[in-house]
């Protein structure tokens, strides 16, 4: 595996502790996107991103200084792999849409994007993070679906592993 890091904003923990979880069973460290650097993107191959999402869909508060880092740095030929936190029922017309966001900041950086999920078997009404019928990273609600959290996780990282 290449250069790896997980780089994560957190209000209330949850994304800080998948994110950690993440970077735990792939052997590498997860950051807080508080640290973020140029240096930091610029020594790793794979980043993975992880936000949760707050108010009508928006990334977790740390990821608008964070995006702007992303977006000034060299993002080609690096991959990418997205996870999000929300809560799919009582913000199911926004679900994950924090993930979404973030996406949509960076898609046009060259960038390879890895790790899109199925719809299937989430309950949701709508999401920013959806497109072509497919969630753009890994969609997490552990809140109401924590029994969840740890099959998924298992999953993402199977199915994303061999590209990193």
């Amino acid at each position: 595996m290449k250069t790896t890091i997980v780089i994560y904003g957190s209000s209330t923990g949850t994304c800080e502790a998948i994110a950690e979880k993440i970077a735990s069973k792939l052997g590498c460290k997860a950051v807080n996107v508080q640290d973020l650097t140029a240096d930091i993107v610029a020594a790793n191959q794979n980043l993975i991103l992880g936000t949760s999402t707050w108010g009508a869909g928006e990334m977790q508060d740390d990821w608008y200084d964070g995006l702007k880092t992303l977006q000034s740095a060299d993002l080609s030929g690096k991959t990418i792999a997205l996870f999000g936190c929300g809560d799919c029922s009582s913000y199911s017309d926004t679900f994950v849409g924090g993930m979404g966001e973030l996406y949509n900041g960076i898609r046009e950086s060259g960038a390879r994007f890895i790790g899109s999920v199925e719809t299937d078997g989430y309950t949701f009404d709508d999401s920013e993070a959806v497109i072509d019928g497919r969630f753009i990273g890994l969609p997490l609600d552990d809140i109401n679906e924590d029994d969840k959290t740890d099959s998924r996780i298992e999953a993402w990282l199977t199915a994303i592993t061999p590209d990193l």
